[in-house]
């Protein structure tokens, strides 16, 4: 069995609302010294198999079509152990 996980990530450009109320949130509770949050997310998929080559092209494939948005986001991909 296989373990990937796909990070999703708002692209560079890309304004984040949500990590900007997070890193304003950080120092009225006491965490200072944060100078930038972005938020995004993590899916982790258990494949049958081995994390072949073909298979993480598959992968890359979910990612493109489902799991993130290309035009706002990038994703990376990697296997767990």
């Amino acid at each position: 069995m296989a373990r990937v996980v796909v990070d999703v990530m708002p692209k560079p450009e890309i304004l984040d609302p949500q990590g900007k109320a997070v890193q304003g949130a950080l120092p009225r509770l006491g965490f200072e010294g944060v100078v930038d949050v972005r938020q995004g997310k993590r899916f982790e998929l258990e494949l049958d198999g081995e994390a072949t080559e073909a298979v993480l092209a598959e992968v890359h494939q979910m990612a493109q079509t489902l799991l993130s948005n290309p035009v706002i986001e990038d994703y990376d991909v990697r296997v767990i152990s």
